[in-house]
Order: structure tokens, then C-alpha cells, then sequence
């Protein structure tokens, strides 16, 4: 078993242990049925209080990954432990029930356009069976959380994408959850409006003290959030790192390839690497996961593959006690 390491100091909020999740997929109506392999193998823990990224490009399996750490999705193998505890499915009736919230990428879609701000937000409540008067007052009290005071009776058509997610905000925070999986919060957002939002997401965990498991593609925006990352390809993690390690000097080539397509503006942080200590931009597009390449997954683009990378998977290489990467020349 391919175990993430376990801080000292107890057992962790989240953790994963080589969790995998396959789906079937058919070509055509009477097409052969395939399996397309989103995460294979994904180990890594959650502690508490703490901001985890996972960064990888669109197709890798971070929000298949983000719904099974939700129990939103039941993984094929492997174990999700929540305090120790196998992870239940999600629902009204489980004893995770509220522990667990998830901010999804597109508000609009994630808010019921038939029902009011204040019943939206409270409609976890509900389900758990809170009373009218204290549901209003919770409510309400995460509205003003976010800076939307007095919006309660008001309807989603009424505001804007950035309002919309303070609203979305508003519905994981109110029933003050220990895990928020935030599932690309921003990217469907203005630049200024990532901002705010952003901003408004550590605010929230100053006062309300969840843990993030911050999903993006944006590894700029996960650096910002973040202390960790976990960088992730085709259904794998292949480095998980700090994020101050990862812009310094990241191990595995598909970190460098990612660090590498950032605007040069974003990369000025990064402690003084040049241009010229970075790789070139990644030829092609990600395999398909439907037919995942043998060996190491990354060796049709990487530019240091060789014989070994095209026919044994790497194994895990832990470089220092908050560094591991997947890779045979890491």
C-alpha cells in the first residue's frame, strides 16, 4: 500500500489510502464499453485547520477526486477515513453529515433559482432537521459571514458570479463544517473578483477555523492559498510538497512543466528562477485515461524519459520530510 506519510501528532482529519474510482464509458449507443481510470491509487492526509492544494491540468481527476473525499462518490478501492473513521456516503442520516461541505466551480448551477437566498443556504439545515427560527438565524448570520447582509430574500438571478459564490460560501460555512472542498471556486470569475473571493475564503477560515482542500488548475492561485500541494496527473498524485518548495525548485518534471507555463509576472515570487532554469512548454495533450501509458504515466512528454520510465511505474521517492515525488530521477 502506497500510504502518504501521517504527520506527528495523531490521526489525521482526512485521509486517503490508495483510493481509486474507475467509471464505464460507451462509445456510441451500441459502442464497446470502456474504463476510464479518473483516480488511481491517491494517498494523502488532511490535517486540521489546514489549506491543502491539489493542482493539475483539466481531465487529471481533481473534482472526481474532491467528490470522493466529499462522499459524494464511492471510491472501487481503498479507504477514506474521516477522523479515523471510514467516510460514509453523504446524506442527511450520516453521522459525517455537515462535517463535510463542498463549494462547486459554477454557482449559477449550484443554486436553486427557485428558492431564496436565505432557503438556500439554510437548505442544509433543513435537511438535518433544524428548526425554522434557528435555520433563518444561521442563515443569516453566514450571509453576513460573506458580506451579503440583507440579501435573505432575495433570488440568485438577482447577482452577480462573484455574489453568487459568497452565496455558495455562505451555504458550506452555515452549518460550520471541519472540511471545505472548494472545486475550482474561481476560475469561472473575473481576476478582480478572484481576488475578493479568495481574500473572503481566508477570512472565513480565520473565523470559522475549517480545513480547505483547494482545487485548481491555476497553480498561481494555489500557491497564494496554500502551504501544501499536491500536484496531480492522469488520476495520480506525483508530488506533494510545500508550496515554498515546489516554486523554489519542484522535483518531478510535470511540476517544473506547470511552474514553467505561468505568466512571468506570477513566476516573480518564485525566489529568483529564471527563465532559462525552466523547461519548455509540454508538447500535446495528456493521454487519454481510457488507455493510461504504461510505466510511468508522464514519459510520452516528459524531456528526461527513458527505457525505465516506459515500462515500471515510479515509485514514491520521499526527498525530505514534507517532499515526495513520483518519479525514477527525482
Amino acid at each position: 500500500m502506497s500510504q502518504a506519510p501521517t504527520p506527528e501528532g495523531g490521526t489525521p482529519l482526512l485521509e486517503l489510502r490508495d483510493v481509486a474510482r474507475s467509471f464505464a464509458v460507451r462509445r456510441g449507443i451500441f459502442g464497446q464499453t470502456r474504463t476510464l481510470r479518473a483516480v488511481d491509487g491517491v494517498s494523502f492526509t488532511l490535517e486540521n485547520g489546514e489549506t491543502l492544494g491539489l493542482v493539475g491540468e483539466s481531465g487529471c481527476g481533481k473534482s472526481t477526486l474532491g467528490r470522493l473525499a466529499c462522499g459524494l462518490l464511492r471510491p472501487d478501492a481503498g479507504e477514506i477515513l474521516l477522523t479515523g473513521r471510514p467516510l460514509p456516503p453523504a446524506g442527511a442520516g450520516s453521522w459525517s453529515a455537515g462535517r463535510l461541505q463542498m463549494v462547486f466551480q459554477d454557482p449559477a448551477s449550484s443554486l436553486n433559482p427557485r428558492l431564496t437566498v436565505r432557503a438556500s443556504v439554510a437548505e442544509p439545515l433543513a435537511a438535518r432537521g433544524v428548526p425554522r427560527a434557528e435555520r433563518r438565524a444561521r442563515a443569516d448570520e453566514a450571509l453576513r459571514a460573506v458580506g451579503l447582509e440583507g440579501a435573505g430574500d432575495r433570488y440568485p438571478h438577482a447577482f452577480s458570479g462573484g455574489q453568487r459564490q459568497r452565496i455558495a460560501l455562505a451555504r458550506a460555512l452555515v452549518t460550520r463544517p471541519e472540511i471545505i472542498v472548494c472545486d475550482e471556486p474561481v476560475s469561472a470569475l473575473d481576476a478582480s473578483v478572484q481576488a475578493q473571493i479568495l481574500n473572503l475564503l481566508r477570512e472565513a477560515q480565520e473565523r470559522f477555523r475549517p480545513a480547505y482542500l483547494f482545487i485548481s488548475h491555476d497553480l498561481a492561485v494555489v500557491g497564494f492559498m496554500c502551504r501544501r500541494i499536491l500536484v496531480m496527473y492522469l488520476g495520480q498524485i506525483v508530488e506533494e510538497a510545500s508550496a515554498k518548495r515546489l516554486f523554489v525548485g519542484p522535483a518531478h518534471p510535470y511540476s517544473q512543466a506547470l511552474l514553467a507555463a505561468m505568466p512571468a509576472g506570477e513566476r516573480d515570487w518564485a525566489q529568483g528562477r529564471g527563465l532559462d532554469d525552466l523547461p519548455p512548454p509540454l508538447p500535446g495533450e495528456p493521454p487519454s485515461p481510457l488507455a493510461p501509458p504504461a510505466g510511468c504515466r508522464f514519459h510520452p512528454r516528459c524531456p528526461r524519459a527513458e527505457d525505465i520510465c516506459r515500462v515500471t511505474p515510479p515509485p514514491w521517492k520521499e526527498l525530505a520530510p514534507d517532499w515526495r515525488a513520483r518519479c525514477h530521477f527525482a
